[in-house]
């Protein structure tokens, strides 16, 4: 007989740590709330910009301009809520970077394979689809990046709408996925949609953040000191022509996300969890707000799957999203003869992919940067997203609906605590103090059924001998 391979007993989505776990669990919570605020921001706006009486407001309030125009920052509204509120959100994406990277999933080259390839096939395939749709119909291959982007905010949004009780391990793939995508779309905007350079400020950009990683290695702390400094490195990068939005990841990633000892959190922890809320719950749906505004009546729908850039878009979320992710997946798992977790099948990777499919705040960011000065395109491109995504979170509806009881059995079983002691028992079934808990439990349950199958046991024996009892004390019949 010949030993097992060891490798082929790896499993894929398989249970996670439980402090990953609950970083997971606490990341989602955020995300799923500030989605569903991303969610009513964006029906906001389509209800802005299209009804008669509220679409020439729309207009004014997004072209609206303020800002010191001798710093060259004299932006409109809509264009302050692309380069400076989403610069927060590309904060919070480098400090999620910079964690996977020290002390989550991408720290073990192992477990970082799967999503790393899943992201990576996830966006090459996307945009491989955009531009065979765009050639094949002779449109411009300038849109070739807008499908490639994942939002995972209006994803966990789709999830809570429809009430699914996805494993943690899909969950936490899917946001591992969503680091690796953002990480990716930073680069193609920062590689590909830089057309200028003022390499002065940009040496300034560069100098205020060598300023900004010195002033944390020497632990020095307090808002009031960071918080200016990223202001001025922001104004310096956007004026470098570089997007303005890679000051805020570059940021990120300088903050240490490791735990030193006696620490409960490390700094970037804290800042995250401070920052957060503003990125998923303000930043975000303000974006949404006066990006998401485009014209829905049926001609311009039609549009979008006649003309070949807008139906590459489509194409590209739905189709090319998830066979990239998917295939990426399946490729993985093969060549690295893992198997899949015993509780999942191929069919609830292939919805989450699906899933994936929704691509929202980047998709419309790279839409705005690819067709820039064509104002018709940039919003047939914005329906076009929104269309694609929409199809996307309605066939992942559908499939994770499916196998929603299955779903929900799992997340019982992650969340049984019968000992009452705040872990779940599934992470404990290797410790003996675990079991002792039990057997004392059970040994007192077991304790009181005996006390009430000895109690009715009397009361039954004590019915049953009253009719002759009574009998015997009288000369009548009983």
């Amino acid at each position: 007989m010949t030993a097992p391979r060891t490798s082929s007993s790896r499993k894929v989505f398989g249970r996670l740590s439980l402090p990953e776990r609950t970083f997971v669990a606490d990341a989602l919570r955020t995300e799923t709330v500030g989605g569903v605020l991303l969610l009513a921001a964006a029906i906001a706006a389509l209800i802005w910009a299209n009804v008669p009486a509220l679409h020439d407001s729309y207009k004014d309030v997004s072209h609206f301009h303020f800002g010191p125009d001798a710093l060259g920052l004299n932006l409109s509204v809509a264009h302050w809520a692309a380069d400076g509120l989403l610069a927060v959100f590309f904060f919070v994406a480098g400090i999620e970077l910079k964690r996977e990277l020290v002390a989550g999933d991408l720290k073990d080259f192992r477990a970082a394979v799967l999503p790393v390839v899943a992201a990576l096939c996830g966006m090459a395939a996307p945009a491989l689809v955009y531009t065979l749709t765009s050639a094949a119909g002779g449109g411009s291959l300038a849109g070739w990046a807008v499908p490639t982007a994942t939002d995972i905010a209006f994803a966990l949004a789709v999830l809570a709408v429809i009430g699914t009780s996805l494993p943690s391990a899909l969950r936490a793939f899917l946001l591992t996925l969503a680091v690796v995508d953002d990480l990716c779309a930073i680069l193609i905007i920062a590689v590909f949609f830089t057309d200028r350079l003022d390499f002065a400020a940009l040496g300034g950009a560069v100098a205020g953040l060598a300023v900004f990683w010195l002033l944390l290695r020497k632990g020095v702390r307090g808002w009031y000191v960071y918080l200016p400094l990223a202001l001025v490195v922001w104004g310096l990068m956007y004026n470098s022509g570089v997007h303005a939005t890679i000051a805020g990841v570059a940021m990120g990633l300088m903050l240490r996300c490791h735990r030193r000892e006696g620490e409960e959190h490390s700094p970037g922890e804290r800042v995250e969890h401070r920052v957060r809320p503003l990125s998923a719950g303000l930043a975000v749906p303000l974006f949404a707000l006066f990006s998401a505004g485009v014209s829905v009546s049926g001609s311009a729908l039609g549009e979008v799957f006649t003309q070949p850039e807008t139906l590459g878009v489509v194409l590209g979320l739905v189709v090319g999203k998830t066979l990239g992710i998917f295939g990426g997946t399946w490729l993985t798992a093969r060549f690295t003869r893992a198997s899949l977790s015993d509780d999942l099948a191929w069919a609830d990777v292939f919805a989450v992919a699906t899933l994936a499919g929704i691509g929202f705040t980047v998709s419309l960011l790279i839409g705005e940067l690819a067709f820039e000065g064509d104002a018709a395109m940039t919003d047939e491109v914005k329906a076009a997203v929104l269309t694609g995504s929409l199809v996307a979170a309605l066939l992942a509806a559908v499939l994770l609906k499916i196998r929603n009881a299955k779903y929900r059995r799992l997340s019982e079983a992650e969340e049984r605590d019968d000992d009452h002691d705040g872990v779940p028992d599934i992470y404990e079934e290797d410790d003996p103090a675990y079991h002792l808990r039990m057997a004392g439990i059970h040994e007192r349950k077991a304790a009181e059924h005996r006390r009430l199958a000895e109690l009715k046991a009397a009361q039954r024996h004590g019915l049953a001998e009253v009719p002759g009892g009574a009998g015997e004390d009288t000369d009548g019949p009983a």
